[in-house]
């Protein structure tokens, strides 16, 4: 059985916000999510990493109360998810893919019309500020680049000032400048005090973002910590890459002769 190592500041000076006990979920036979139990705490960015079909995506949309559970237990902030749906939702913020959005309708009018969905007040301008889209603010959202749309997709997230953002995948298909600017959102939105949940494919991004990391595979987790312990623990186990790591890797080159800034098609 695998120990899960937590990090010890963060359970110190965090109190927990999402707590999965003996999660499963079946499909027939199949057990999409085998068991798993994990804590998430406040302020911090927790990925959950697995290859396609690990479970990571089903245990996610169990966590927004948008796919119910065979059996075991989940809470939002202290919500139960199956008695306390609706609730959640008020204090959640979720990334909704490309299809989620009409297209004609401008980044305000879709700010006007999700603030109306949650009945919260909203500033649009403020709002597309953070992300970089004042710009952009009466344009249509099918005239958005992929990297203004998924900026644009993280701020929606933001409209009811949630507790808890969850975040799928959000830099695939990005250039490299748009990725590492949208390293740098998603790193302000946790320093404003919003926990963020993250899956990406991405093991470089994963290792740059997040405090600690969940590894799911076939429905189970496998591994449990901070990526830097985990890093540490395959190295002490006589790990070594065949290729010398060099101090810089061929995306820096990129950047460094391309700029870091947001370029828009």
């Amino acid at each position: 059985m695998y120990l899960y190592t937590l990090n010890s500041s963060f359970m110190n000076r965090n109190s927990v916000v999402i707590k999965v006990q003996s999660l499963v979920k079946k499909y027939g036979e199949l057990r999409a999510v085998d068991a798993i139990s994990f804590e998430v705490y406040e302020g911090e960015i927790f990925g959950l990493l697995g290859p396609n079909g690990a479970g990571k995506t089903t245990t996610m949309e169990i966590m927004e109360t948008l796919r119910e559970q065979t059996s075991g237990e989940v809470f939002i902030n202290g919500l139960d998810t199956r008695k306390y749906a609706n609730q959640i939702k008020q204090q959640i913020g979720v990334q909704l893919q490309a299809a989620g959005y009409y297209p004609s309708l401008t980044l305000l009018e879709l700010i006007d019309l999700f603030a109306g969905l949650y009945n919260v007040p909203v500033q649009p301008m403020e709002l597309l500020k953070k992300v970089a889209l004042e710009e952009k603010a009466k344009a249509k959202y099918k005239e958005l680049s992929g990297g203004q749309k998924q900026r644009f997709s993280i701020a929606t997230t933001l409209i009811n000032q949630p507790k808890i953002i969850f975040l799928d995948e959000p830099t695939t298909g990005l250039d490299p400048q748009a990725r590492r600017n949208l390293w740098e959102l998603i790193k302000n939105i946790r320093n404003s005090g919003t926990t963020v949940v993250i899956t990406t494919h991405y093991m470089d991004e994963a290792e740059q973002l997040c405090d600690r990391v969940a590894i799911v595979e076939k429905g189970k987790i496998i591994a449990f910590d901070s990526p830097d312990n985990l890093i540490d623990k395959l190295v002490a186990s006589g790990f070594e890459r065949k290729k010398e790591v060099k101090k810089a890797n061929l995306e820096d080159v990129f950047l460094n002769l391309t700029g870091k800034e947001w370029r828009e098609d």
